[in-house]
């Protein structure tokens, strides 16, 4: 059955419903930016298109206001049922989870067939480049799982641990292009160009350097509530976090999901990212973490 907490627990609290309806008003706009609990005001297409339609998050359900019509207001749901106009609230929560592609209706359907238990791993794939990063040309495809195994390895341990004896900047700098593997987490190239992309795998790749805290930044990360994540290793250099979670291009484009989510850490944690980072194609040195995690839905059953 199709009920309101699912749909709420698929779409960031309704946050996404919210975006994929104003998307579809302003293809070609950043729509909802993120804030803590709170997204900067964005325009309303019930208001003239007015920049006064403000979305916030209470009680775990995202909901809405006008600065400046005072009775317009309510929940995700209500917003949805102004846009689709169904008969009822069934229709709508159907209508919700078809055009979103959230597939309650089939995980629930699976789970009365299925006697064995559903093998849910999700075998995402990513383009791995040997070194030195000059080289831009992929070598193979690897799954996330494979690249986990190779970073809790002892492969990269000897040079991880030379890298962090080094103490000249520079030198450092070019001891990692020269000598560490990487991959392109956000998908498969037949070179490392946006413009090569093959298929996007739904990563993105969250560089924090340069962490006061390195392990209380971690487990606040692996707790957070908005972005689950899917992959979370040291740095090469290991004052840092490379931070891999999952996105929905169907909801905004990587660069725009890149800037909510840098937006995210800055207010929720004061952790500043690096906008350099946004690029498709951004490459991510492998290094050795014997701790690092992965979410347990990308190995084997």
């Amino acid at each position: 059955m199709i009920t309101k907490e699912k749909i709420l627990n698929k779409t960031h609290y309704g946050l996404n419903i919210y975006a994929f309806i104003l998307r579809q008003f302003y293809p070609n706009a950043t729509v909802l930016s993120l804030h803590g609990r709170e997204c900067s005001v964005t325009c309303n297409p019930y208001n003239q298109d007015k920049e006064t339609l403000l979305v916030s998050i209470v009680n775990n359900c995202a909901v809405h206001k006008d600065n400046e019509i005072l009775d317009f207001h309510g929940d995700v749901f209500d917003f949805a049922q102004l846009y689709f106009q169904c008969n009822n609230q069934t229709e709508l929560l159907q209508k919700i989870n078809k055009v979103m592609h959230l597939r309650i209706d089939t995980e629930e359907t699976k789970e009365c067939n299925y006697i064995e238990q559903e093998d849910t791993t999700w075998y995402v794939k990513c383009s791995f480049y040997k070194a030195p990063v000059m080289n831009v040309f992929p070598s193979k495809e690897l799954k996330l799982s494979e690249i986990y195994d190779l970073i809790t390895s002892n492969t990269y341990e000897s040079v991880t641990n030379h890298l962090r004896t080094i103490t000249d900047l520079k030198e450092k700098k070019k001891y990692k292009a020269n000598k560490f593997d990487y991959v392109t987490f956000s998908g498969t190239f037949t070179k490392r160009n946006d413009e090569d992309l093959i298929k996007h795998s739904l990563l993105m790749t969250i560089d924090l350097d340069h962490l006061e805290n390195l392990n209380q930044t971690r487990e606040m990360l692996l707790k957070d509530e908005y972005f689950e994540t899917e992959l979370l290793f040291k740095s090469p250099s290991g004052d840092g976090l490379k931070w891999i979670i999952k996105i929905d291009l169907e909801q905004a484009t990587h660069q725009e999901y890149y800037t909510a989510v840098s937006n995210y850490l800055e207010q929720q944690y004061n952790i500043k990212v690096d906008a350099s980072g946004k690029d498709i194609s951004r490459a991510c040195f492998l290094c050795y973490d014997s701790e690092a995690y992965i979410n347990p839905r990308h190995t084997t059953k």
